[in-house]
């Protein structure tokens, strides 16, 4: 039998960072793909709590990542992050025209 090796908290607090990070960028692309409506640019109003969260979450999660700190508890920031996104993407979503 074979050691299990240990779960390696920073590649999975890398993964989750990771994934915030491309999810907030793909907002950019879904954001300048919405129909403009009444033309006047509104929509880009929400890359402004889209941005507070990345800069309260990831950004300090890719800070603690890549000085090698506290990676449980970078996981849990992310995962926090990744919360938030979803609950504010949900609101969003019901608030940019479909067509």
């Amino acid at each position: 039998m074979t050691a299990s090796t240990p779960l390696n908290f920073r590649k999975i607090a890398a993964l989750v960072a990771a994934a915030g990070t491309l999810f907030w960028l793909y907002t950019f692309h879904y954001i300048a793909n919405v129909p403009s409506g009444d033309g006047s640019g509104f929509q880009w109003l929400a890359v402004f709590p889209l941005g507070m969260v990345f800069g309260a979450f990831f950004l300090p999660a890719w800070l603690l990542i890549a000085i090698g700190r506290l990676p449980r508890f970078t996981i849990a920031v992310g995962l926090c992050g990744l919360i938030a996104f979803a609950i504010i993407w949900a609101q969003l979503l019901n608030e940019i025209p479909k067509s």
